[in-house]
């Protein structure tokens, strides 16, 4: 089997902590890697996400990430249903994409999307 090269985000956490609950308890991650408090990996089927301490709290309110595939309509009606808060519309937007979009609790923005056949 042939290893992809594959693009990981690496997003800024002011709490590592309360990023790994988030993802975890709320979105469905599994923590993967060492318990560490200034780096945090998580990963759900093949979305893998990395968070880094920062103490510049206003990052993660200008970062975001885009994850794409067949998968997001389920992981929308799965996330409704958990009540995941802050949690968009699962709706086509201008640019011909169906998307939702998720701020984790410090703000960085998790956009998903399909094309609209895929859903």
């Amino acid at each position: 089997m042939t290893d992809l090269a594959r693009s990981i985000p690496v997003m800024p956490s002011p709490d590592i902590g309360k990023s790994r609950d988030f993802y975890r308890d709320r979105l469905g991650f599994a923590v993967v890697g060492p318990d560490m408090d200034d780096y945090l990996i998580v990963r759900r089927g093949e979305i893998e996400m990395h968070f880094w301490k920062s103490d510049d709290r206003k990052l993660p309110e200008v970062t975001s990430c885009y994850i794409r595939g067949g998968e997001v309509p389920a992981l929308h009606a799965e996330f409704s249903a958990r009540g995941v808060e802050r949690l968009s519309p699962f709706t086509v937007r201008p640019w011909k994409m169906k998307e939702f979009y998720i701020h984790d609790p410090h703000g960085n923005l998790l956009r998903f999307g399909c094309a609209p056949e895929e859903s």
